[in-house]
């Protein structure tokens, strides 16, 4: 999700407004456009991989019903629509397109959240949750942390990406608009003057990614070739509009490369503010699909000449009005510690540092308290789903129902993605179905949840609990944006976990449905063209 990117640049509007009136200097020619197009010829079918921001199944089917969704219609039509690949946890983008980017969960590519606490550098790492959070913690830090440090060295430096892997065998790639980009190609991001101006940050940043880069007007290899919406009001391009028309130069001028990331992020912010009821910005994403596809002569020449796979990377639920108390406020319920306070300084008095992901939060102990009293405060709260904590080699899980259960890797019961487990306790407390004569376990209300819980448990160093809010409700620290009578996610149910995916072009199929199990899918398509 690049609202995080978006957030800090409304930001910079309300902080350097005098000098946002001055020429800003043209970003530097890339080489982008010379070396991007595939090598394989214009017979080899391109992909071109589309991540729509809170896509859900349940407004599609709706959108398609009512027959106002022609892009949609002609695509499911023509391929392969599935209503329940499993996101990562937590559902928050960045985290999830890592795991779709690496073929991994965080355990292993190491970006917990948006919103989570460095105990080797004692803070937190925000990428820009909302405007007042952000103020508290520090422009500059946030600004350094999702321009820099996240794809810089947060990003598991040891795991390839599909991009690092693409270009190994040979294949060209390209990215536009998404956070996660780390590739084997120089790029340069360049700053305008009223981002770097009034702050610490550089006017250029080096970063690799892949042989195509577009981040908004940060890296714009069309820059003085098309009219992209890139202004300050567009928010520097990081919309889908300037999305679909740099995706739309590239198939025009018959330089797609071999693989192509596009991220679609308009969806989301209306879905936050109307709730997952909302249509109109799905139909407003099918007329850009339209748009898209219709660059390649018609809808029918597209899947001749491309893979078209669209995915949604989480859901949301639906936040309950104002007038029925949404929003637990997690600073009272833990007020027998001493919490930190953002803007002010972690001391060695500091006990619990909070790091909020909207129905998810990370509740950091630094000073080795018992993990049980931790959660036994938080529980008091009826509105707490899930509560859940590493002790040694097991994980310990609570539930708002007052069941528990713990588990660990290994062991003689197996789940539908063949990984093995040991449960002792109440299975009830993560909605596990056990069949003890065939030694497997099925997932109800939370996909993949032991997996997806270990990974976010043993996403980065520390001693924290992982809390999740029930549906209808979201979690807050003292300056986290809500969504009161809108949409959220972050947490492990159904309505946040379950995406849609829609592949076509291709009979080739997935073998799981899982995001974390896409990359290799999108790597079989690319490398077998």
């Amino acid at each position: 999700m690049l609202k995080a990117v978006i957030v800090l640049f409304i930001l910079f509007l309300l902080i350097a407004v005098w000098s946002s009136r001055r020429k800003q200097k043209p970003s530097p020619q890339e080489k982008d456009l010379l070396q991007v197009k595939s090598n394989a010829g214009d017979s080899a079918k391109k992909v071109i991989f589309i991540v729509i921001d809170s896509l859900m199944a349940e407004a599609v089917d709706r959108g398609l019903e009512q027959k106002e969704l022609p892009a949609f219609q002609f695509l499911i039509e023509r391929g392969q629509y599935y209503k329940d690949m499993v996101s990562s946890f937590p559902t928050m983008s960045v985290t999830i397109d890592s795991s779709l980017l690496t073929g991994a969960y965080p355990d292993r590519h190491h970006v917990p959240g948006l919103n989570w606490y460095s105990v080797r550098d004692h803070k937190l790492i925000n990428y820009g949750t909302g405007p007042a959070e952000v103020i508290k913690i520090g422009v500059n830090q946030v600004m350094a942390d999702a321009l820099m440090q996240l794809n810089g060295s947060h990003l598991n430096p040891e795991l390839p990406t599909i991009y690092e892997d693409l270009s190994r065998a040979g294949k060209k790639t390209g990215s536009i608009n998404g956070l996660i980009y780390r590739g084997s190609a120089p790029h340069t991001l360049s700053l305008p003057a009223w981002m770097h101006g009034p702050t610490s940050m550089p006017e250029s940043i080096s970063v690799k990614g892949p042989d195509f880069l577009a981040l908004g007007s940060l890296t714009n290899p069309l820059e003085g070739i098309e009219d992209l919406p890139g202004s300050i009001i567009h928010r520097l391009g990081i919309n889908s509009e300037f999305s679909i028309s740099t995706a739309s130069y590239l198939i025009r001028e018959n330089k797609l490369p071999d693989f192509l990331y596009m991220y679609l992020p308009d969806m989301d912010q209306q879905i936050h503010k109307k709730g997952p009821s909302d249509l109109k910005s799905l139909k407003d994403t099918d007329h850009q699909l339209q748009t898209l596809l219709q660059n390649f002569g018609s809808l029918e020449n597209a899947l001749e000449k491309a893979i078209i796979v669209i995915i949604g990377d989480s859901g949301m639920t639906e936040i309950l009005p104002a007038n029925e108390n949404p929003v637990v406020e997690l600073f009272p319920l833990l007020q027998a510690f001493n919490v930190y306070r953002q803007g002010e300084a972690i001391t060695d008095e500091t006990e619990i540092v909070l790091a909020v992901n909207e129905t998810m939060a990370y509740v950091y102990n630094l000073k080795a308290r018992e993990a049980r009293a931790i959660a036994e405060a938080i529980r008091a709260d009826s509105r707490i789903d899930i509560i859940a904590w590493r002790d040694g080699e097991w994980i310990c899980v609570s539930n708002g129902a007052s069941k528990e259960l713990r588990f660990k890797t290994g062991g003689e019961l197996t789940d539908s993605y063949k990984q093995s487990w040991t449960i002792e306790g109440e299975p009830q407390a993560l909605d596990l179905k056990i069949n003890h004569e065939r030694q497997t376990l099925d997932y109800e209300r939370y996909p993949d949840v032991l997996q997806r819980l270990y990974g976010a448990l043993h996403s980065h160093d520390g001693d924290f609990l992982v809390v999740t809010a029930k549906p209808g409700y979201e979690l807050a620290d003292q300056h986290s944006p809500t969504h009161k009578g809108g949409g959220s996610h972050g947490s492990l149910g159904h309505a946040e976990s379950l995406v849609p995916l829609i592949i076509s072009g291709t009979e080739e199929r997935p073998e799981n449905l899982r995001i974390v199990d896409l990359k290799a899918f999108l790597q079989k398509l690319v490398t077998k063209q």
